[in-house]
């Protein structure tokens, strides 16, 4: 893992005022596979370091909800490889389990904080699959059920109120296509809902993401949720202390820094992207695609935002590219040689693409206030 590049002395472009709200946030957790076959021992660790993380941050982890594959059963449900290399299955070792990691648990708990003051996060750590005929609308899977939809979390966020706000970061396969909770019934070509929502994810609609291993040494795990919540917390799994993700120096770390923080790693092969940024995307017309490509990268990178700042540097030194030239020339000249340079090229193309599209609808009324609505939301803090 990278951690983050000193940028020097970065001056705030704004105080989010959501930043300043003393809410405390309630967390749901939900981890496993859909049998004990693809519950790997990966997932139930996730979950053990999102309960440090959650210490790590001032909450009592006992008062937050999770959900882990078949529950409190009791059955050997983790599978994992012993040290002779063998495949074993043993029971899950999570503090504090709520039960099963159902559909029903998962609707039931969203559905007793509809009056919550309090902003809510879930947390998802399992299997995505890819809907061959509409990748907006992929799904994660649950515990032996039916797997669940962009478009079902969607209908069951549509009926919470106007508030709590709702943050969700999810790492699966194909984790991507959940940015379309963002609209009404998860659909893209409807208006953006009433409720203030977002979500970060692993990696984009078409591609798999790493990090389901049975293997046991947590040192070598490398997938989205070890980076987001050693950005957010300042302490990665091990327990070990990374240099603050606080891009703005506003004191605070916020879920869209966490995330920058995520996207400046070079052992895998994941895209992660915001649903905020899957927005911009579709702001981005050929014309506009085309001029981030083909202007100095130096040139964006001083419009961007802090934490934009922090990817952009951090990719291109990774990438070993000039700044000074544009992402064409430098694609030319060293061009990507395996997979993890592709997908740290394709992460500093899209990190582009984001910041040419923000300084586009600067002066288009309608689609400012919407990115400014996205932006407060994936700005908050826990």
């Amino acid at each position: 893992m990278i951690f983050p590049i000193l940028l020097g002395q970065l001056v705030p472009l704004f105080v989010n005022a959501c930043q300043l709200e003393a809410m405390k946030t309630d967390f749901l957790a939900v981890g496993g596979g859909s049998d004990r076959t693809n519950t790997e021992i990966a997932l139930e660790k996730n979950l053990l370091y999102f309960q440090r993380t959650l210490e790590t941050l001032g909450y009592s982890a006992k008062r937050m909800t999770y959900l882990f594959a078949d529950g409190k059963s009791g059955q050997a449900v983790v599978r994992y490889i012993d040290p002779q290399g063998s495949e074993q299955f043993k029971q899950a070792e999570i503090p504090y389990l709520s039960g099963r990691a159902s559909w029903a648990n998962i609707q039931a708990w969203f559905r007793s904080r509809g009056n919550s003051a309090n902003p809510l996060f879930f947390y998802f750590t399992g299997h995505g699959l890819r809907n061959k005929s509409n990748l907006e609308n992929n799904s994660f899977t649950v515990w032996q059920e039916p797997t669940v939809s962009v478009k079902q979390l969607a209908e069951l966020l549509d009926t919470m109120p106007a508030r709590p706000p709702v943050v969700v970061m999810m790492a699966q396969c194909y984790s991507g296509a959940f940015g379309n909770i963002i609209y009404r019934s998860g659909d893209p070509h409807q208006a953006i809902a009433p409720q203030e929502r977002c979500g970060f994810f692993g990696t984009i609609k078409t591609r798999t993401s790493v990090g389901c291993t049975p293997e046991v040494n947590e040192a070598d795990y490398r997938d989205y949720s070890s980076s987001f919540f050693a950005g957010l917390s300042g302490k990665d799994r091990l327990g070990r202390t990374v240099p603050s993700a606080d891009f703005n120096q506003d004191g605070r770390v916020s879920y869209a820094e966490a995330h920058a923080f995520a996207k400046v790693d070079n052992l895998t092969t994941d895209v992660p992207i915001s649903s905020g940024e899957i927005w911009l995307l579709r702001q981005a017309n050929a014309t506009l695609r085309a001029q981030a490509s083909h202007r100095p990268i130096q040139a964006l990178i001083s419009l961007a935002r802090p934490s934009q700042k922090y990817a952009l540097i951090g990719l291109i030194r990774l990438l070993n590219w000039d700044s000074g030239l544009s992402f064409r020339q430098n694609e030319l000249r060293r061009p990507p040689t395996n997979p993890e340079q592709e997908a740290w090229a394709l992460r500093l193309q899209n990190e582009l693409i984001y910041v040419a599209v923000e300084q586009n609808i600067r002066h288009k009324k309608e689609l400012q206030q919407t990115w400014e609505r996205l932006l407060r939301c994936e700005e908050r803090s826990p």
